[in-house]
């Protein structure tokens, strides 16, 4: 993905699939928080389906890894306001 600083990027889209992303991932949390309040996880790890836990992992490692790297541009946003 080119930066914004590269192109002009259309804001109104981006925030509305920012609000978009931010409701479904709010369901992925629910849904998860209902399998981790009935299941502890090494529960989860020996019994749950493989392939469904795999695609959950990925998954959950790539949501993580976008946003630890807004994060990590807050940070240095952060650090070159002060």
């Amino acid at each position: 993905m080119v930066s914004g600083t590269r192109k002009q990027i259309d804001l109104v889209r981006l925030n509305a699939d920012l609000a978009a992303a931010a409701v479904e991932l709010l369901s992925a949390h629910c849904a998860t928080d209902r399998v981790r309040l009935q299941f502890a996880p090494q529960d989860v790890a020996a019994f749950g389906d493989r392939p469904a836990l795999r695609r959950a992992i990925a998954s959950a490692e790539a949501v993580h890894s976008f946003f630890s790297q807004i994060a990590s541009q807050f940070s240095r946003e952060g650090s070159a306001n002060r």
